[in-house]
């Protein structure tokens, strides 16, 4: 049954849109209305004689159980839940919260939904409210009602959630363009209330009126050149692109932009498809600038008999000269008739005469924005390219193929970064000359980090060079390097998205990248334990377990669900020596270990000769009051199933914040980049597969790059954790 759903924006507008985003293959379609004054109200309308229509959240909610009773069901149960949060969770004061708050989190103590074992239409409504109430929202954000931020956090993390909000979003902005101009009041109060908004969850502006936007009807693209690995700056223009082609319910198209053989390879090809898949972005279409090269050929004989184009033999750097000056070419004004042969002969068969001849366009030679002094538009070149072979021997530049292939393919907005602002002019100059469908052009701002390089030409230096391992090394800003150094997908989305379509350039500290990833592991990565192998302390206690005891406890003590671990006791432990020192220079006579209970210390042994702490002896107080303890530290039982441990930490691979123009890289390396301590680890590291990310306790976040082996310690990789200083104090 088809039918329309007018939504009112606010409150209940979230619950709808989330059920519905739950159901594959709904032929419900959602329309965003006006924002009232009463914002428990929506309307669902079906599209026959007798629309049916409905006013509370509550009966929307029966009404999507009813079309969909295979998803949901709405029983008394559910109800109950649905009137608690209208009732209760739409407060705006703290004071008024705290007492359901504590019901709330007291319900989801052992439970992982808000009923039985899936998600049902009481999780929607709840998790709905609280994502639409800002005083809410910061409350569940800051941890004080674990169950709640736990249960909030899984079902945030669903990924058909997260596109229903995406898609919300993408109406209320929708409706706010549609608004523009119907009235001082009305536009004054949707400003005040996204001013109000902005405020409160300092979150990008999305509201950047893209021109002639239709929805259903944007198509975007993203073209990245299979010359090397993608890097964090790609993934924003691709996350971004598919930002808005979702948001209109439009398209978008990932284009390989093929046209220089020299630089562009297979594995590159194939490892940025593997990527974008890893970011879960998939285009509604996959293609290949060089699919048109007859097109491009075409219309470049076309550029050359209206007299638009001319080929030029001026050497490279007599041409780049003359352009600098304004100096007009002295084969500009030749012929169409010997610009054609010379075109279609002499360079499409890349003769010897050929070679020397480059395609320009015939904009200006002496405007002022250099990028329209007549811009190479093809050039020669012979090494057979990784899908056309040999077939062609020259190939179109970057500045004539994209405005072309844009048009050809479709696309209604071109988002692309900044740095192509002075080209701009260019690309609508060549749409023009060539008759084609003009493209609307958005440009917004790089992302930048601070003594990082982006460019692929150094980054395949320090891969050349050795410096690094290859292009996924957690040194460096691609995709695959962040990845393994430990970032997430929802962590790289969630900033690109914070970050927004700003045109403003700033260059950014990795830590605010971080501390977005640091928000997606902390409520899921398991709690274990470590200890620096130099210098380790033994503790002995005198009353200890007589043999190796093995207890479970919980992996995360706030999420449950993350599981169990084994926790060995024994009568010798092992503690960092950093803890030792503290506790021998301090005097301590009462000690926690932190998972077993308070020690008394009887004694402290110490190496005459270099102060190291090499034997703290004890006995057991698990009576004692761990809060009136200084000291609460981790310990290892000292066992034979220890795991050995490669803690390795990483600084920039250069030492200067932002390169000047004229600055070489090469001068400012960072000497050493890679730090290795040896540790050890408790027994469950054995079982862990490369790639989870774990927390070891008082140390930080790692991921683990390879497993442990008879001959080789398990690897870990430091997951940096939005603060500026590592624990082994090299800058981040």
């Amino acid at each position: 049954m088809s039918c329309t759903i007018a939504v009112k924006a606010d409150v209940v507008a979230y619950p709808t849109f989330l059920a519905l985003g739950l159901i594959p293959d709904s032929s419900i379609k959602v329309d965003f209305v006006e924002k009232i004054s009463n914002s428990s109200k929506i309307s669902l309308l079906l599209n026959n004689e007798n629309d049916i229509k409905i006013d509370d959240i509550k009966s929307s909610l029966i009404y999507i159980s009813s079309l969909f009773p295979d998803y949901f069901k709405f029983d008394s149960i559910i109800e109950n839940w649905v009137d608690f949060a209208l009732a209760n969770l739409i407060k705006k004061n703290f004071n008024d919260l705290s007492k359901d708050l504590i019901t709330l989190n007291n319900h989801l103590n052992l439970r992982t939904y808000v009923i039985d074992y899936s998600i049902s239409l009481a999780d929607l409504a709840i998790f709905g409210i609280i994502k639409s109430n800002p005083i809410l929202l910061s409350i569940i954000k800051s941890g004080n009602y674990i169950n709640i931020t736990r249960w909030f956090n899984l079902i945030d993390s669903i990924a058909s959630i997260q596109s229903s909000i995406t898609q919300f979003n993408g109406f209320k902005l929708l409706n706010s363009n549609k608004n523009k101009g119907k009235g001082k009041k009305s536009a004054s109060a949707s400003n005040n209330g996204n001013n109000n908004s902005s405020k409160k969850t300092h979150k990008a502006n999305f509201n950047i009126d893209l021109k002639d936007a239709q929805d259903g009807k944007v198509v975007t693209r993203f073209p990245p050149e299979p010359s090397g690995y993608l890097h964090i700056g790609h993934a924003k223009a691709a996350i971004l692109n598919k930002y808005f082609a979702d948001m209109y319910h439009g398209k978008l198209i990932i284009r390989f932009d093929d046209t220089n053989p020299a630089k562009e390879k297979m594995e590159y090809q194939d490892s940025i498809i593997e990527d974008l898949q890893l970011l879960g972005i998939k285009g509604d279409r996959l293609t290949f600038s060089s699919d048109y090269f007859d097109e491009m050929y075409n219309l470049a004989i076309n550029m050359i008999k209206e007299n638009k184009a001319y080929c030029d033999d001026t050497p490279l750097e007599t041409m780049r000269a003359e352009r600098m000056d304004g100096i007009k070419s002295k084969r500009r004004d030749a012929s169409v008739e010997e610009n054609l042969d010379i075109f279609t002969n002499e360079m499409k068969n890349a003769t010897e005469k050929g070679l020397t001849y480059c395609l320009r366009a015939k904009i200006s030679y002496d405007i002022p924005n250099k990028a329209l002094r007549d811009p190479v538009i093809y050039r020669c070149n012979l090494i057979p390219h990784h899908r056309t072979g040999t077939q062609w021997k020259m190939y179109p530049t970057y500045d004539f193929c994209v405005p072309v292939v844009d048009s050809i393919e479709g696309v209604t907005h071109a988002l692309r970064t900044i740095e192509y602002r002075d080209r701009n002019p260019q690309y609508v100059w060549m749409q023009e000359a060539l008759h084609l469908r003009p493209v609307h052009i958005w440009d917004f701002a790089r992302v930048n980090f601070v003594r990082t390089l982006l460019s692929k030409r150094k980054l395949q230096w320090f891969v050349d060079k050795k410096y690094v391992s290859n292009w996924d090394d957690p040194r460096f800003p691609t995709v695959r390097g962040v990845r393994r150094r430990g970032m997430t997908v929802k962590g790289l989305t969630d900033f690109v998205i914070s970050q927004g379509p700003s045109k403003n350039i700033i260059n950014l500290d990795w830590s605010s990248i971080w501390a977005f990833n640091k928000k997606v592991i902390d409520p899921i990565a398991p709690r274990h334990t470590a200890v620096f192998k130099k210098d380790a302390c033994l503790i002995s206690l005198s009353d200890g377990p007589t043999e190796k005891t093995i207890e479970k406890r919980p992996k995360h003590k706030k999420n449950p669900d993350v599981g169990e671990k084994d926790v060995i006791y024994t009568s010798s432990l092992l503690i960092d020596q950093d803890d030792a020192l503290a506790i021998a220079t301090d005097g301590d006579k009462e000690i926690t270990l932190m998972d077993w209970g308070n020690i008394v210390i009887v004694n402290v042994v110490k190496d005459e000769t270099s102060e190291v702490v090499k034997e703290i002896q004890g006995k057991l107080n698990l009576q004692g009051d761990f809060r009136k303890t200084k000291k609460k530290i981790t310990w290892l039982a000292n066992t034979d199933d220890k795991v050995e441990l490669d803690l390795v930490d990483f600084d920039h691979l250069i030492t200067k914040d932002k390169l000047d123009e004229g600055d070489n890289f090469e001068d400012f390396l960072t000497p050493k980049t890679e730090f290795h301590t040896p540790a050890y680890g408790d027994v469950n590291v054995s079982q862990m597969k490369e790639g989870d990310i774990i927390q070891f306790e008082r140390k930080g976040y790692y991921r683990l790059d390879k497993a442990a082996t008879e001959s080789s310690p398990a690897v870990f990789f430091t997951v940096p954790d939005g603060k500026t200083v590592s624990k082994y104090g090299n800058k981040k």
